[in-house]
């Protein structure tokens, strides 16, 4: 019997032919916008599905699991999976899955490094000082920056995109320090990289802070007022993980009280709004969200949540199962 598939948002059109090969009835929301909670219930409502493909933005609770009882799986296309309530689904028997792949983690290291030469270069204050007409010729002191050679990342979370930063950073020529629940005795011996017992003792001895672990209430708001306040003045703040592991009004006042130089952000805590005062900031490069955006992992991660679809109607374990 055919199952029917509704994916929650547009993803790349090869995830949605991988079903339809497979002999499923697949409904997109190709309106282009994210829908609330509302909207998606209104959607479902339409016609029974037995699976869908979801994105962070869709809250899947369990008042949303009462309404719809026959869905039995909720697939991710994505690596995170803080929107999904994992034990509630796995009571019902529902099971949850999520989309990490090999491309998804490149694209996040590479941000992350794309982010952390944008604030050493200043590239943002300057590509704004240019627009704003304000360029009226060489100076040798405009935009002085920070040179990465010899300067120390530590990485908060030593996993594979950690290790993936780690990969780049010494290439560059810098010093990696990293702390995890769990040590990666591979990237130390790979890339002669220290391993500290705190997150305390990272933040206290590296030039830039790089944020590289999932939302769990353990990690919300890991960076807090008194974490940054143990950061060097001259220091740096990446975070390409999730928003709320960072107090991001702490955050500006550690900027505007100089207790750190510069931080980069592309996950918010209140998504997708942003703290007013860190907008008007020129120490703060911000990007939407996109750390994950390469046309290669979103390609990987919309075959990988089909994939999960696919093998749990006809029998198999999906490789991704999260709850």
């Amino acid at each position: 019997m055919s199952k029917s598939i509704f994916i929650t948002c547009n993803i790349p059109d090869v995830g949605a032919q991988l079903l339809r090969d497979a002999g499923y009835s697949v409904d997109i929301n190709e309106t282009g916008k994210i829908l609330n909670k509302e909207e998606l219930i209104s959607y479902l409502k339409n016609k029974k599905y037995d699976g869908v493909i979801t994105s962070l933005t869709d809250k899947i609770d369990s008042e949303f699991m009462d309404l719809f009882p026959d869905i039995k799986i909720y697939a991710n296309c994505t690596t995170g999976y803080d929107n999904l309530d994992l034990n509630t689904a796995k009571e019902r028997g529902i099971v949850m899955t999520n989309a990490p792949t090999d491309f998804s983690a490149e694209a996040v290291a590479e941000h992350t490094i794309a982010m952390m030469m944008a604030l050493a270069t200043r590239i943002v204050e300057a590509d704004k000082f240019i627009r704003q007409g304000k360029y009226k010729g060489w100076n040798p002191m405009n935009f002085i920056g920070l040179d990465v050679l010899g300067k120390t990342i530590g990485l908060i979370g030593g996993g594979d995109i950690g290790e993936r930063v780690c990969h780049y950073a010494k290439g560059l020529g810098m010093n990696v320090v990293y702390t995890d629940i769990k040590r990666n005795q591979s990237m130390e011996e790979k890339y002669d990289v220290k391993y500290l017992e705190s997150v305390d003792e990272v933040l206290k001895v590296s030039d830039f802070v790089s944020l590289h672990v999932p939302l769990l209430p353990s990690t919300k708001h890991l960076i807090n007022k008194e974490r940054l306040s143990l950061m060097k003045p001259a220091s740096f703040l990446i975070n390409t993980a999730r928003g709320p592991v960072v107090d991001e009004n702490a955050l500006e006042e550690a900027l505007r009280n100089k207790v750190i130089a510069g931080a980069a952000l592309d996950v918010f805590e209140f998504e997708p709004e942003v703290v007013p005062g860190l907008l008007e900031l020129d120490n703060v490069v911000l990007s939407p969200h996109i750390a994950s955006a390469s046309i290669n992992a979103r390609t990987d991660m919309a075959k990988t949540a089909a994939n999960n679809i696919i093998d749990f109607f006809e029998g198999r374990s999906p490789k991704n199962v999260v709850n």
